[in-house]
C-alpha cells in the first residue's frame, strides 16, 4: 500500500491508499434475518464460457457458494489518487441528475471516485459481517482488501468494461445538505446498491437460469426485447438501518431501469433472508421461482 493512513468513521477503520491489482473473491450470506445491514449481496453468476476472466470460488458454508470472475492479473490500468477529505457535493451540483429525496437522505448515482470507494469499503464490512468465519485481528485486512479489489471492479462495471453488463449504475444514499454543515464523503454516505442492464443468455427465460444451454448472447443486437435489468449488492449503514434507505434506492432503481426502457427488474435474495424478501415484496417484487436450490438463494421480479 501506497501513503497508507486510517480514519475513524463510525467506529470504522477507514484505509485511505490507492487501489491494488485485484483477485475478486465473493460470497454472500445474510447472518442475521432480523437485520437489514445486508439486504442482498447477491451478484449474478456467469458461465465460465461467457467470459475471459479467470474464475475463483469461495464458500461461507456448506449451502451457499457464488462464483463471480476475477481482474486478469495483467490487468494494469491507473486507479486515480482518492482524496479522503473531500467534501461531498452540494445539492446544487448534481441538481440535474436523476434522484430520489426521502427524509433526510437523498439516492442517486455515485460521481465522485471517493464515493465508489466509499461503496466499496461498505460491500467489505457487509462481507466481513456476514462471515462465520472472522477474527478480530484479521477483520481490518480482509476489509481493506476487499474494498480496494470491489473499487476497482465496481469502477470496471461502471465504465462499460465487464463484457457481461451493456450498462451498470452505481447508487449511493446520502445524508441530505444541512446550512453550515461540511461533511466529508465518507460521513454522508449511508446506503449503496448496484443496477445493471443485462442481456439474456441463449436458452433463458430469466436470469441465472440452471437450464440454459449456451453462453452466447439471445441475439447479436440488444434489442430492449432480450434485455432486463438487475439489482445487486445492496447494503445499509449499521447505524442508518430501519429509515427507508433500501426501499427508497429501490424506488430509484425502478425509475431508472424504466426510463432506460426495461421492462423487468430482477433481483437475487438469500432463502433464509426474510426481512430482505418482506422488503423486495414492500417495492413491488414476487417470487420468479420458488426453488432455492442453486446456492440458497430466491429469483424476485417486477414488471416495469
Amino acid at each position: 500500500m501506497i501513503g497508507m493512513k486510517m480514519e475513524l468513521l463510525h467506529g470504522s477503520m477507514i484505509t485511505q491508499f490507492k487501489a491494488r491489482q485485484p483477485i475478486l473473491i465473493f460470497s454472500e450470506r445474510t447472518k442475521k434475518q432480523d437485520s437489514l445491514l445486508v439486504v442482498n449481496l447477491f451478484r449474478e453468476n456467469f458461465p465460465i464460457s461467457y467470459t475471459r476472466c479467470r474464475t475463483l470460488e469461495s464458500h461461507w458454508d456448506n449451502t451457499q457458494s457464488i462464483r463471480h470472475p476475477a481482474v486478469s492479473s495483467n490487468d494494469d490500468s491507473k486507479v486515480p489518487e482518492l482524496i479522503f477529505n473531500r467534501l461531498q457535493l452540494s445539492d446544487e451540483e448534481y441538481v440535474d441528475m436523476q434522484r430520489r429525496s426521502f427524509g433526510h437522505y437523498i439516492a442517486r448515482e455515485a460521481v465522485l471516485n471517493e464515493e465508489y470507494w466509499m461503496a466499496a469499503w461498505m460491500r467489505a464490512e457487509a462481507h466481513w459481517e456476514a462471515s462465520s468465519n472472522k477474527s478480530p485481528r484479521h477483520a481490518l485486512n480482509f476489509k481493506m482488501k476487499y474494498a480496494d479489489q470491489e473499487y476497482k471492479a465496481l469502477k470496471k462495471r461502471c465504465s462499460g468494461q465487464d463484457g457481461n453488463l451493456l450498462q451498470c449504475f452505481c447508487l449511493v444514499a446520502v445524508k441530505k445538505e444541512v446550512k453550515g454543515v461540511k461533511r466529508t464523503v465518507l460521513s454522508s454516505i449511508v446506503g449503496t446498491m448496484d443496477l445493471s442492464i443485462r442481456q439474456y443468455l441463449q436458452g433463458e427465460t430469466y436470469p441465472g437460469e440452471v437450464k440454459r444451454q449456451s453462453g452466447v448472447l439471445a441475439s447479436k443486437q440488444a434489442f430492449d426485447a432480450h434485455k432486463y435489468a438487475y439489482i445487486s449488492n445492496v447494503v445499509v449503514a449499521l447505524y442508518a438501518r430501519r429509515r427507508g434507505i433500501a426501499l427508497n434506492m429501490l424506488h430509484l432503481a425502478v425509475d431508472m431501469a424504466t426510463s432506460k426502457g426495461m421492462k423487468k427488474l430482477y433481483v437475487h435474495v438469500s432463502a433464509d433472508n426474510k426481512p430482505a424478501q418482506q422488503l423486495y415484496k414492500k417495492g413491488g417484487f414476487k417470487f420468479a421461482t420458488n426453488d432455492a436450490s442453486c446456492e440458497g438463494r430466491l429469483l424476485m421480479w417486477m414488471e416495469l
